[in-house]
């Protein structure tokens, strides 16, 4: 397949014709559709594993075996009956704050949600409101605000006893206002936006209403579908199975809530399917007759005969193995029975067959009710163990193998009919473009005689030309080449976009994965600042600075080629709540070193001094060992060895790490990086965003909150308290007074990078108490002052930067 893709570029590359280029351009699609619809599994997207767990069991968090999910789904948080605000009762409170740190602990890859409702109190309560537009944004803002407080990264309304017109109408507007404020909170922090689910009932209709599905399919995530509670012994006289997956004498059943989800209008990757750990024990009228249907009197061993898995599996295993578990596959349930007891309960077939019912109808996955109803984790081992094989004709039922038949014809035939009608499709498709795009190049090549764009031509290959030669190891590529590197730009190799513009993932014909960043027209960095990063960049050679590997100035694009960075920047871990665990100080100081050594290289060690004028955390690119280098180079200035500053009449870069030195003044030295590298410093130490104003008044910035707390003795109190420094010999405070040492407001009172290196690396270099930081900030008012010295001012905002859309 490798060489295939390779045959076909050579072969756009060579070729002169561009209908020889469209052809092969359609033959490697349809090549590619065919192979992915021949060998794509079914259900090879994302497979839920959820599993809910409740403080009420007494069970610990700790005991979790998380490799077994997925997610995990702490149950629940209250509604106020007053406010309508989501809360935690002081019982529940200290369990649920560590719940997602612990978790995270075990098994970072497993994401958190957080549970509300789900009693009968909490029903009435969600009527009420969702009837009332105040009292819903009461209620999302507060839930909002609690699952970021404890860390959570996601919300689970659990809402199954709906019964009114109006309560279904009020909850399709609830959940349209939780998407929309979700959305805004994670646009104004910065963070990724919470998931949103719901526990509902196992089909769409509840008694004279029913769910209002189209809203469910556009504002959740997915749906946890309550399959079980279809009977028990306190409401019926005969046994049956209280999770049946079949029932044909009754609608109370899995697959006919599965189906009239689906055609409601609910699709099939939005379900999530209940696997309940439990069952109930039921009296037998006539021991003699203990089959499914069996006359009962009530229940048994427990006033309400519910049992838990674990309790059900304890209680057979006095009996031994004389007494058998058997297995209903017509309902897929198991049950076990001696003297007048009987339980039903779901045992490992059952789980498989549902597991196995689930794949075949291409839901999202299941979930667990709840985790600690298991014994020794025998089901939930079971149900990741079938997630594992994607079954191609699992044995759900006793009729169902013709079927199984049938689909995998079908989807052979599909298969044909698909790859056959998408090559002709494409093949018109694209003779239609050719024949289009032809007339528009040679509309634009009548129109370019226009003697501006014949010069802007010639300054642009010339530019080009002057790249290609003043920089030897430097490759420039055609924009044609450059498209075949990312397969056209797609949106599926788009890692983000900044403010250069859009960065895409790419692949050279060696097989080296690269960062491709392409100028947008929209952007405020020109040509110039584009010339400056290929020619600067390309020069430096150093372990803590990215590559620069080639260039395209080509039909007015203007786009740089980066070594791939498979990490992300700094300021994903270190701003995130769930991330920035992963950065203990060993791992901090370890970034701290490299982004120093960088520094170093650009000031002192290189040819020519180099101010780089916009470091900051989203410029700090982390590799898979979080090895840090430093990124971005459209705003760097190049001194001479023996210039000390230098004066610019346009004043760019990122509030809150520019020098007071150079916002009021246009100045800028080596004390520029110096003051910036301060403020990235203070970030390492304390997990806080330099752009937030601080203090009691929030008036002061980062550098002036940690002065004051530093002087006041409390400088423990200012460093994030997920640090621990007793194993380390770079300590908290004197990295701490390092930092404010760095920020000093005369420049001259600011160490040397060569001095900086030596106060990390050397426990016993002796360290000065630093002086008061600048109090002025950068604010909008500050480009009008500056106006009358002829000083431009362009910034961006330091929270606001996508850090994502940087080459790694």
């Amino acid at each position: 397949m490798a060489f295939f893709s390779f045959y076909l570029y050579t072969l756009q590359r060579n070729s002169s014709s561009n209908l020889a280029k469209m052809v092969s351009i359609i033959i490697n699609f349809v090549f590619h559709v065919f192979l992915f619809l021949r060998f794509y599994p079914v259900n090879a997207e994302t497979w839920i594993r959820a599993g809910y767990w409740s403080s009420g069991d007494k069970f610990p968090v700790s005991s979790i075996n998380s490799s077994l999910f997925t997610h995990l789904i702490c149950y629940s948080a209250d509604i106020d009956s007053t406010s309508y605000q989501v809360y935690l009762s002081p019982d529940k409170e200290k369990q649920f704050a560590n719940f997602t740190e612990i978790v995270k602990q075990k098994n970072p890859s497993v994401a958190t949600l957080l549970s509300i409702g789900g009693t009968n109190e909490s029903f009435s309560n969600f009527s009420s409101m969702a009837n009332d537009s105040f009292y819903r944004k009461s209620f999302i803002d507060s839930s909002i605000r609690l699952a970021r407080l404890y860390g959570f990264q996601g919300l689970d309304v659990a809402w199954t006893r709906i019964y009114s017109v109006s309560d279904m109408f009020n909850m399709g507007q609830l959940l349209e206002e939780w998407r929309a404020a979700t959305r805004l909170e994670a646009k104004n922090t910065n963070k990724t936006q919470l998931m949103l689910t719901a526990l509902f009932g196992y089909s769409p209709g509840r008694r004279f209403t029913n769910y209002p599905v189209a809203s469910i399919q556009q504002y959740l995530n997915w749906v946890h579908v309550v399959a079980a509670e279809y009977s028990n012994p306190s409401s019926q006289n005969f046994t049956s199975a209280h999770a049946a997956l079949y029932d044909r004498s009754s609608l109370s059943n899995t697959d006919y809530g599965i189906n009239a989800w689906i055609e409601a209008g609910l699709s099939a990757d939005k379900l999530v399917l209940c696997l309940p750990f439990y069952g109930y024990a039921w009296t037998l009228v006539n021991p003699g007759i203990n089959g499914i249907g069996a006359a009962t009197i009530g229940p048994a061993i427990t006033a309400t005969g519910f049992m838990l898995y674990r309790e059900i599996k304890n209680y057979i295993q006095q009996y031994g193995p004389n007494v058998p578990v058997i297995y209903n596959s017509t309902y897929a349930m198991n049950y076990w029975s001696i003297g007048t007891i009987w339980i039903g309960f779901d045992d490992v077939e059952a789980i498989r067959d549902k597991i196995s019912y689930a794949k075949k109808k291409k839901l999202l996955g299941y979930f667990v009710w709840t985790v600690s109803f298991d014994k020794n984790w025998t089901l939930s081992l079971v149900a990741a163990d079938e997630d594992k094989n994607v079954i191609s004709s699992p044995t759900v039922n006793n009729n169902s193998s013709n079927y199984d038949n049938d689909d995998h014809n079908k989807q052979k035939l599909l298969v044909v009919i698909l790859t056959s009608a998408i090559g002709i499709i494409l093949l018109v498709g694209f003779l239609i473009y050719y024949f289009w795009m032809r007339k528009l190049k040679f509309n634009k090549e009548r129109d370019s005689s226009n003697a501006e764009q014949l010069e802007s031509k010639v300054n642009k290959a010339a530019a080009a030309e002057d790249l290609d030669t003043n920089v030897p190891n430097l490759i420039g590529y055609t924009l044609d080449e450059i498209e075949a590197f990312t397969n056209g730009f797609s949106i599926e190799n788009r890692l983000g976009e900044g403010g250069y513009g859009p960065v895409y993932k790419g692949v050279l014909p060696n097989g080296e994965q690269i960062a491709v960043k392409k100028l947008s027209r929209t952007s405020t960095q020109g040509f110039e600042e584009f010339k400056n990063e290929v020619t600067l960049t390309a020069r430096l050679q150093h372990v803590n600075l990215v590559r620069v590997l080639g260039f395209c100035i080509d039909k007015e694009e203007h786009i740089l080629i980066y070594e791939y960075m498979p990490g992300q920047s700094l300021d994903c871990y270190l701003f995130d709540p769930i991330r920035r665990l992963i950065l203990d100080w060993k791992r901090r100081v370890h970034i701290i070193e490299g982004v120093t050594q960088g520094l170093l290289y650009l000031q002192e060690y290189s040819r020519l001094t180099i101010i780089h004028r916009d470091l900051k955390a989203s410029n700090v690119l982390l590799d898979n060992d979080m090895k840090p280098k430093i990124s971005d180079f459209g705003m760097a200035r190049i001194f001479a060895k023996q210039g000390l500053e230098a004066n610019t009449e346009r004043v760019a870069g990122t509030r809150g790490i520019i020098p007071p030195e150079y916002i009021k003044h246009g100045i800028y030295s080596t004390k520029f990086d110096v003051y910036s590298f301060g403020i990235l410093l203070l970030e390492i130490v304390s997990g806080k965003r330099s752009s937030i104003s601080y203090g009691l008044n929030k008036k002061s910035s980062l550098p002036v909150h940690a002065h004051e707390m530093w002087k006041d003795g409390r400088g423990m109190e200012f460093v994030d308290p997920i640090l621990d420094d007793t194993q380390s010999s770079c300590k908290l405070m004197r990295c701490l007074q390092i930092a404010l040492l760095c920020v000093q407001h005369n420049p001259n009172d600011r160490p040397s990078m060569l001095e900086v290196n030596s106060m990390i690396k050397n426990e016993t270099t002796y360290i000065k108490s630093p002086e008061q930081p600048d109090v002025s900030r950068l604010e909008d008012g500050d480009v009008e002052s500056s106006s009358t010295l002829g000083v431009e001012i362009s910034c961006s905002e330091n929270d606001a930067t996508i850090s994502e859309v940087l080459p790694r």
